[in-house]
């Protein structure tokens, strides 16, 4: 019994020895320098890889979607955003345009006032257009000065180009111009006929405007004197003769000069240098006498 006991104790002790070395063996197998893989290793690896490979892919493309989705909103709020800055934008610079091209009129307008003020000492009175009619036989517009700004019948009015009739009615706040183009020397109730001469000729050529040719366009200037020296390129102006109109206003220029029926006479045929169309800033021109009354109001 005791040989056994102690046959037994050697086994296990023999076991232990073994499983001792093995794990010694195994130990130092898998710290040391390899070159591969065992292939019990390489099922697990490859294993856990085809594993992971099958859940991480699915996973990672819903994880893209939502990403994307999330994306999607955020391009869609700055494509907004832009939308907004492109239409600020546009209306910026159209407010920009409109107030630049209104600056440049206007400098226009100063300097053709300074440039007329200082060679025939007038007072422009600037006026906006109200309304137009454009009725063959009532051809006239309406301007926002009336009589409360001194506006009175017969007054000139002008564009920055040229002549444009007269004022013929005149209420407290507006008025209406009577426009060249209604001039008619068979009808007493037309605009009244204009004395004028040619530029840089005055004293030595005279005419009245006395018609406007609906069908031509054109100005007729009649009674003018044989030998009168105005021809064809001319800039026909006012004369002041009579009062009505005061010198030096521009009417057109000459586009032909034709002898009368019995040679006592020519008439010049005057392209208005004002545009009877799209109508911008005008002037009502003040005299001396006519500015000294409405500031004494």
């Amino acid at each position: 019994m005791l040989k056994l006991f102690k046959l037994f104790n050697n086994k296990r002790l023999f076991i232990l020895l073994i499983t001792l070395v093995l794990f010694i063996v195994v130990m130092g197998f898998s710290l040391g320098t390899r070159k591969g893989l065992s292939w019990p290793e390489n099922f697990v690896r490859d294993t856990t890889g085809f594993v992971q490979n099958l859940f991480y892919k699915p996973a990672g493309y819903v994880a893209g979607l939502f990403q994307d989705i999330s994306h999607l909103d955020e391009l869609s709020e700055e494509n907004e955003q832009l939308k907004i800055m492109m239409a600020q934008y546009t209306r910026n610079m159209a407010q920009y345009n409109f107030i630049k091209a209104q600056n440049e009129q206007y400098q226009k307008d100063l300097h053709f006032t300074k440039e007329q003020e200082e060679l025939y000492n007038y007072e422009y009175h600037i006026a906006n257009v109200v309304s137009v009619t454009t009725e063959p036989s009532n051809h006239t517009l309406v301007i926002d000065l009336g009589s409360r700004n001194g506006i009175k019948v017969n007054m000139a009015v002008t564009s920055v180009k040229g002549l444009v009739g007269v004022i013929s009615q005149v209420s407290q706040f507006t008025s209406t111009v009577k426009l060249m183009t209604m001039m008619d020397d068979n009808d007493p109730n037309s605009q009244p006929p204009i004395a004028a001469t040619a530029l840089n000729k005055e004293g030595k050529s005279f005419g009245m405007i006395e018609s406007y040719d609906q069908e031509t366009g054109m100005l007729m200037m009649n009674k003018i004197p044989v030998g009168d020296p105005i021809v064809k390129g001319d800039t026909v102006i006012s004369s002041g003769i009579g009062g009505l109109y005061p010198r030096g206003m521009i009417i057109g220029t000459v586009e032909d000069v034709k002898v009368g029926e019995f040679g006592l006479t020519s008439t010049a045929i005057v392209k208005p240098s004002a545009e009877f169309q799209d109508w911008k800033d005008l002037f009502v021109v003040f005299t001396a006498a006519d500015a000294e009354e409405s500031a004494g109001k």
